[in-house]
């Protein structure tokens, strides 16, 4: 099934923020499962057996894992340079900033992508932009029901019951997920999914690098929204001298409107990335058998890959 055609498909698609969950199965599975040489794979291990039991729990029938071409797009810098600043292991002017990763992590990271590309599961990552906005891009064009499996809460504004759109937010490992729908984050935030990005712009978000507006914390931000709409009415409220904003609210809001005018195109994932046409149907079989059974001797992937297999093949 091509990619192109996907507007037609109205079946049920998973989408993995695969670094999301490869950072989550690193620090959750012991660095003490190796493969034969010695070499940890606690990582690959740790996402083989996520995806199984994904995939066993929630049948979808296409699976894409979406991946980082870029972690951190130059375009997005350029509107606030301190976006995920803090995460740059090596700078590299002109290229793609190195991000800071553990050490016996990095060297997993070529072999899940070779395990997935043996497995014939779809991998999409497109230069100039993250994975975020590669599950953007397949979430709007999707007509049917979609997952999104993401450790990252920015993914909250894909949320839409109408469409059938849900975040599957990992709390402890993927035995026990969080289902976020608008339900929920009316219950937890008081907005709704699309609501969700001005709620994250106001707060700001420290692990990317947002400053937010200062003063501005997230029960601050809800009451604003509630009060208000949304950004643009929050701001219109700066100029109103009869609004509710307190003298103290309109003072940070009005000197962040800086922030503010460039803030929503950071936050916001994008949703017309140039996608490549590519397969994205959950495969029942392995597309490479060989190469497959080549690297599961090679990185002792054993039960892990063997789980993974038999809930593809039910």
């Amino acid at each position: 099934m091509a990619y192109g055609i996907i507007g037609d498909v109205t079946r049920r698609l998973m989408l993995l923020d695969t670094a999301s969950l490869y950072f989550r199965a690193y620090f959750g599975v012991p660095e003490s499962v190796r493969a034969p040489d010695g070499t940890p794979v606690n990582a690959v291990r740790g996402l083989l057996d996520f995806i199984a039991r994904l995939v066993q729990d929630h049948r979808p029938d296409s699976l894409v894992a979406c991946t980082d071409a870029d972690w951190r797009p130059q375009w997005r810098v350029d509107l606030i340079p301190s976006y995920k600043a803090h995460r740059v292991a090596e700078a590299h002017p002109g290229g793609t900033d190195e991000e800071e990763v553990p050490d016996t992590l990095s060297p997993q990271v070529p072999v899940i992508e070779e395990v997935l590309d043996a497995l014939g599961i779809a991998r999409v990552g497109v230069p100039a932009y993250e994975a975020d906005d590669v599950i953007g891009t397949f979430t709007a064009r999707a007509t049917g029901p979609v997952d999104i499996v993401t450790g990252d809460r920015d993914l909250y504004q894909l949320v839409d019951d109408a469409r059938g759109v849900r975040v599957l937010y990992p709390l402890k490992g993927v035995g026990t997920l969080q289902v976020t729908d608008e339900s929920f984050l009316r219950a937890k935030y008081g907005v709704s999914g699309a609501g969700y990005v001005d709620l994250a712009l106001l707060r700001g978000d420290p692990s990317d690098g947002l400053p937010g507006v200062p003063g501005i914390g997230e029960k601050t931000a809800a009451k604003l929204l509630d009060a208000f709409g949304d950004l643009a009415g929050i701001m219109a409220a700066v100029d109103d001298p009869r609004s509710r904003l307190t003298p103290s609210q309109r003072k940070r809001l009005h000197e962040a409107r800086a922030y503010v005018a460039v803030a929503p195109e950071v936050v916001r994932v994008a949703s017309d990335v140039p996608l490549p046409d590519t397969g994205v149907a959950l495969p029942q079989r392995p597309c490479d058998a060989e190469a497959l059974e080549a690297l599961s001797e090679r990185w002792g992937l054993g039960g892990s890959l063997t789980r993974l297999l038999a809930a593809l093949s039910r």
